[in-house]
């Protein structure tokens, strides 16, 4: 059996379909992640105020490690789209 250019134009098609869920996954659990943070920082600062520099000091700790999450997939999508493993693998499967 050969392999098509159909066969891996359909593998191409799918990866860019999941990478773009994937990036908006991401970039929206970020989003969310971002308002909670902040909200959260906002309510222990009305509760307490004298706690203000070291509740920001973690605000920005965690957004910071939060923010990496979205960097992280966008490795990973970007190595999904183009060195894409899956077309080696179905040419592996097909003994092409």
């Amino acid at each position: 059996m050969e392999v098509t250019a159909a066969m891996i134009a359909d593998i191409y098609s799918a990866t860019a379909i999941g990478v773009g869920v994937i990036l908006a996954a991401a970039g929206l659990g970020s989003a969310i992640g971002w308002g909670l943070i902040c909200s959260k920082t906002l309510e222990g600062i009305a509760r307490q105020p004298e706690m203000r520099p070291q509740l920001m000091t973690n605000m920005f700790i965690f957004a910071g490690l939060m923010e990496s999450f979205p960097f992280i997939i966008l490795a990973f999508a970007m190595w999904f789209l183009f060195a894409n493993p899956f077309v080696g693998a179905m040419k592996a499967a097909l003994g092409a």
